[in-house]
């Protein structure tokens, strides 16, 4: 069986138009209206959340069930929307004016505005903004793909609760394999299993492409109808961008079949594509708080930077071990040698860095042949249809036959074959062959049962046991890197035939050595930028005061960086456009005429260790004029001006007009001290920003050393200075100390952090009635208490530790009274979301 056929199969599920359906999930309400602020369509439970006496009629206006300031709130995410796709998210609005909050999401679909929410979870949040720095911190310290994958997945699991988390990654032929798994003990493993492409249709692929997050709270409970069911001229409604979209027949039949009760998967996308997913899976229904699954979210957005950073350093190798290969191999033609006198000598040079079982060279209408590989008659025969069925690049099969039919005549010697044309429109070739070989693939239940056949209703698959196949006459896989190295092989070979001059292969060494510089520059550009993400993530804490918005604030700074990088690395790592860049910004608030956008000046390339800077502080200038400038208004504008100086800085004017009248601001936050200070501080420029009635008015100046000049580039910035714990004296440090906290993401950071700090012992406990016993057993000479340990109350644990004449303090997300924790006895009160700082700051007594 070809396993690549597979994908080819249009199934059942390929032919549902999921994004159509008109119902959604019971545990929120969904509202359509159109620009004059009408319902047009609307969930049938909106009157039972909202408390309305009755389902309002198409027509209604929002003013009628809404509460005006949480109206305000929604017009305002909406007129904020920024892209095709765009979701903003409000939590704790009280939409009915009853002190009732409500976690809302809007976005727009075929020109109407859709409002969906769900009840809100206010007991939540200070755990949640707790769990983003460490969750980061431990992505950070995965050094390979699986390390990543096998971290992202126990913090996910611990983080939501969720019975079954996986982390699930596509093959080329759309196929996919569990490849990490954190999972309860009483369930059955699924780790290393395979799923056909079947069962992830195509178009609920293309659909995670764009809305990345999907949760189904519980299998069992029945959809709400939308209504009516058609909207205007008599379409329906397009939910692909919906949070509460209900889900399919057939996916509901495919995951009972699985004792699935409740689901939630985060896709996980790199450059734009679809590499894999976090699935997660429990027996009952679940449904995690909106603020924890947008946590849960942002988990995802970090993992695919890790994961970008890690396959960045693996490429790097690979160029290196190319590079080696390439310069051996031209050392060794460069005296003259034929290249079909050569062939023994390349495959020596190839032994340990391509696996293969034979090797065949025809050039100059020669053929040389070793191992198991074709005799000359057989491979004359099919070497004028390497070329043009293969087209003229490398090309790599398991199973030649399959595309050129007269190779079947040697297929039980040589089946797979890795094919590199030396020249076009001729024979000339250099092929690598592997044997044929029986292999087992272990899929999840039988793949055939996937795919419908022609005139047949597919049937969700009943059984997911590991089913094993036997894959007959095909070879071992060609490895991504294995085509790399034979690109880069196939490259020298040509230069060779073109009996490549001295000069040449000077040139070469030199672009070889400059190759060099440029991967160690990548390298630690790279580590400066993880490095940037989170400071950023630890500074903008002070500018949110919500889950949603923290996420907002640095998922907008993230994607300005990612976008940055895009742009350098693009240019592999040279100087890049700064009018792609501000375009990039701008454009999503520009329209498609780009009416509210003036560029005016020749476009300049900066460098990379400039452009990153750049990049946040256009954003920075962009998100502000969106939210409260130029941008935020119908009739605003915004120019920016580039000109070079008489000393070839480059002076950068930013001008708004037609927006609401601007006052300086009375704080200056993280974004507004990267506006002012990033340019001065990092790349020695200037910055003024003038706050006048007509509009913000901004010039800076970027000095000509970070624009590309023929003299040498810019000595480098010196190395961060190395993190050191915080100088406490060992002797005053409390030797043993108990935590108690219900997150185990928060009780793992504060461990490190209290070691770090030098305690000798620390317990972890998250509850109750296990506090007393740890207590009771072994008492603590310091203590870290919850105050709300999800739905227990630690004051027995405070009166036992007074009892005890234990020091403790309580630690809390939320302004209780001061007096209440004296009167627990507590030393001190310790404010989430807390660090090292905070805490050795209470760990000895004054």
């Amino acid at each position: 069986m070809n396993l690549h056929q597979r994908s080819d199969t249009l199934t059942e599920c390929d032919r549902e138009a999921i994004h159509h359906i008109a119902a959604v999930q019971d545990f929120g309400g969904l509202i359509a209206a159109d620009a004059q602020g009408r319902v047009v369509q609307l969930s049938a439970n909106v009157a039972d959340l909202l408390g309305l006496d009755s389902l309002p009629e198409p027509g209604t206006p929002l003013s009628r069930m809404i509460a005006a300031p949480a109206l305000a709130t929604l017009e305002q995410a909406l007129a904020g929307l920024a892209g095709v796709d765009a979701l903003e998210r409000r939590f704790g609005l009280d939409l009915t004016g009853r002190n009732q909050p409500f976690d809302c999401a809007v976005h727009t679909a075929g020109g109407l505005s859709i409002i969906e929410f769900e009840p809100h979870a206010r007991n939540d949040f200070a755990d949640h903004v707790s769990m983003i720095v460490p969750v980061i911190a431990q992505l950070e310290q995965s050094a390979t793909i699986a390390m990543l994958c096998d971290t992202a997945a126990r913090l996910v699991r611990q983080m939501t609760g969720y019975d079954r988390v996986m982390i699930y990654r596509f093959h080329p032929d759309e196929s996919g394999e569990v490849i990490a798994e954190d999972r309860h003990e009483a369930l059955e493993p699924f780790l290393g299993l395979r799923y056909p492409a079947a069962d992830i249709p195509r178009q609920a692929r293309e659909l995670f492409r764009r809305n990345r997050f999907r949760v189904i709270a519980d299998m069992t409970s029945e959809a709400v109808p939308i209504l009516p069911e058609l909207g205007p001229d008599d379409t329906p409604l397009d939910l692909s961008m919906s949070m509460l979209r209900s889900h399919s027949k057939m996916h509901l039949a495919y995951m009972r079949n699985m004792g699935v009760g409740a689901s939630l998967a985060i896709a996980i996308v790199r450059h734009d594509r679809l590499w894999g997913m976090i699935s997660c899976h429990h027996r009952e229904p679940r449904l995690p708080p909106y603020s924890l699954r947008t946590v849960a979210e942002l988990l995802s957005q970090t993992f695919s930077l890790m994961l970008d950073r890690i396959l960045v350093a693996q490429a790097e190798g690979l160029r290196e071990r190319a590079r080696q290969l390439n310069d051996r191999l031209l050392l060794r033609l460069a005296g003259g040698v034929s290249l079909g006198d050569s062939l023994p000598m390349i495959e020596e040079l190839l032994s340990g860095t391509i696996q293969h079982d034979g090797i065949s060279l025809f050039a100059e209408g020669e053929y040389r042949a070793s191992g198991d590989a074709p005799d000359a008659e057989e491979f004359i025969a099919i070497a004028p249809l390497l070329a043009s069925t293969l087209g003229g690049a490398t090309h790599a099969t398991t199973r030649l036959a399959d595309q050129v039919p007269e190779a079947a005549g040697f297929a039980d010697r040589a089946a797979g074959a890795l094919v590199l044309p030396l020249s076009r429109g001729t024979r000339d070739s250099l092929v690598l062959w592997r044997r044929p070989l029986d292999r087992v693939v272990t899929w999840a239940g039988d793949p055939d049962k996937a795919a419908a056949k022609p005139g047949e209703m597919l049937q969700p698959r009943a059984s997911f046991a590991a089913w094993a196949e036997t894959v007959r006459g095909h070879s071992a896989e060609w490895s991504a890197d294995e085509c790399e190295i034979a690109a880069r092989l196939r490259r020298t070979l040509i230069e060779v035939i073109l009996r490549m001059s001295e000069d040449l292969t000077r040139e070469r060494a030199r672009a070889a050595e400059q190759q060099d510089l440029l991967i160690a520059e990548l390298n630690h550009r790279v580590r400066n930028i993880l490095g940037l993400i989170r400071a950023l993530v630890a500074q903008s804490q002070s500018e949110a005061f919500s889950v949603p918005g923290f996420a907002a604030i640095i998922g907008g700074r993230i994607a300005a960086l990612a976008s940055a990088h895009d742009n350098i690395t693009a240019r592999n790592w040279g100087p890049a456009s700064l009018t792609r860049l501000i375009e990039g910004e701008l454009a999503p608030y520009s329209g498609a005429d780009r009416a509210r956008f003036r560029l005016v000046g020749a476009d300049v390339l900066v460098t990379p260790e400039a452009y990153t800077i750049l990049a946040l502080v256009v954003h920075e200038l962009a998100t502000n004029s969106a939210k409260y400038g130029s941008l935020s208004a119908r009739a605003g504008r915004v120019e920016v001006t580039l000109a070079r100086t008489a000393f070839g800085d480059l002076a950068l004017q930013w001008r708004e007009t037609g927006g609401p009248p601007v006052t300086a601001p009375t704080r200056q936050g993280f974004g507004s001290t990267i506006i002012t200070r990033s340019i001065p501080h990092d790349l020695g420029g200037e910055a003024d920003v003038r706050y006048k009635l007509g509009g913000v008015e901004a010039d800076f100046l970027i000095p000509a050393r970070h624009l590309p000049t023929p003299e040498p580039g810019t000595r480098p910035a010196p190395p961060p200075e190395p993190l050191r714990d915080p100088a406490v004296v060992p002797a005053a440090v409390p030797a043993r100390v108990l935590v108690v906290e219900d997150s185990i993401i928060i009780a793992l950071d504060t461990e490190e952090n209290l070691k770090r700090l030098g305690v000798a012992e620390v317990r972890l406990e998250s509850s109750v009635g296990a506090a007393l016993d740890a207590i009771a057993a072994d008492r603590p000479d310091f203590a870290i208490i919850d105050f709300n340990l999800g739905g227990e109350s630690s004051e027995p644990i405070a009166e036992a530790l007074r009892a005890a004449g234990v020091r403790f303090v309580l630690a809390t997300g939320y302004a209780e009274n001061a007096g209440q924790f004296e009167r627990l006895g507590a030393a001190a009160v310790l404010r989430k979301p807390y660090g090292m700082t905070e805490i050795e700051r209470l760990l000895v007594p004054a």
